[in-house]
């Protein structure tokens, strides 16, 4: 994917590269449940549905309903105690076995733990459309106060590898899929899976378009079809959007606000099973970064997906980062 829209005036040391160019352009239970969530920011990963606390929908808020398994956001106490001396080194041991038998280089760092506050986002510089202020941020990185900690996101939804989940899941390696209608619908089950073990269901567009070139009715058929869809499918409805390629407008966001949108996640980085693209002029990771990635498999790539987290992996492990659930941020 490719982000176009930039300010021209943005100098090199704030410049970003688009990744697919050679362009410079500016989350109290068992603890044997709370170790297993460890990775994840939620009580999935097993395969089994997240389980609600006492008097709370699987949504986690009283009254709202959602579809079982669907992921929830964990108390404060329940914060501290995933994330306990004792808790961290049991899960340690466990993803360092997984670790081992997925081929990883090395066994993934432990995510710190999520702010009790989630940080106020801002747009990127060059980022800005008229009139945006109260419209949905657009970022590449996270608010994130220094900590060593990246996110994971995967778009569209092409490939739907079931080594995937398993990976995932016995590595507690969280992400977030930005989902496309068009290369879902036919197997929506799969997602389900992905949703039962605390992948967060988030909003790509029904057909993936270049969203500037549409007029902003058709833009908002766009975001808030896939959004009906989504929540019809999969029980809760997205609070995220990325817009396909990176494109956009001020229409795009207008719409994206209107169908619920809170904020428009974009990308620091993206991955592949052989090498990485950087936006930065630096070609580095830095805090708080968003990567992105592609469900994607040998026909289109030069491996599978599990070859494409083996080697993020080893990228983010061996500059001293850990992977966090980005809606325990955003």
């Amino acid at each position: 994917m490719q982000l176009v829209r930039q300010k021209e005036e943005l100098i090199k040391k704030a410049a970003y590269r688009a990744p697919g160019t050679g362009r410079w352009c500016g989350r109290t239970v068992l603890v044997a449940l709370l170790v297993a969530a460890l990775g994840s920011g939620c009580a999935a990963g097993s395969g089994e549905p997240a389980k609600p606390a006492p008097g709370t929908s699987a949504a986690g808020k009283p009254g709202q309903a959602a579809a079982p398994g669907a992921p929830r956001e964990l108390t404060a106490a329940e914060l501290d105690a995933l994330h306990s001396p004792e808790n961290v080194r049991r899960a340690q041991a466990a993803r360092a076995v997984a670790a081992k038998k997925w081929g990883l280089a090395s066994t993934p760092l432990p995510a710190p733990r999520p702010p009790a506050v989630k940080p106020a986002i801002s747009t990127r510089e060059g980022f800005e459309v008229e009139g945006g202020e109260d419209l949905p941020p657009l970022f590449t990185t996270v608010p994130v106060d220094g900590k060593k900690v990246v996110f994971l996101t995967m778009d569209d939804g092409s490939e739907k590898d079931p080594e995937l989940l398993r990976m995932m899941s016995e590595l507690k390696i969280p992400y977030t899929a930005f989902l496309s209608d068009y290369v879902i619908n036919d197997n929506y089950g799969y997602f389900k899976q992905m949703r039962d073990r605390g992948v967060a269901i988030q909003n790509h567009t029904l057909n993936h378009p270049y969203m500037p070139g549409l007029s902003y009715e058709d833009q908002k058929r766009e975001i808030c079809g896939q959004q009906d869809l989504l929540e019809k499918n999969y029980g809760k409805r997205p609070t995220l959007f990325r817009p396909p390629y990176g494109n956009y407008n001020a229409d795009t966001l207008r719409a994206a606000k209107e169908c619920g949108i809170k904020a428009a996640p974009i990308w620091a980085s993206e991955a592949y099973p052989d090498h990485m693209e950087w936006r930065e002029w630096d070609r580095d990771m830095h805090p708080g970064d968003i990567i992105l990635t592609h469900f994607r498999g040998r026909d289109e790539w030069k491996g599978t997906m599990p070859d494409m987290i083996r080697h993020v992996m080893k990228v983010v492990t061996d500059k001293g980062y850990a992977v966090g659930r980005l809606e325990d941020y955003v």
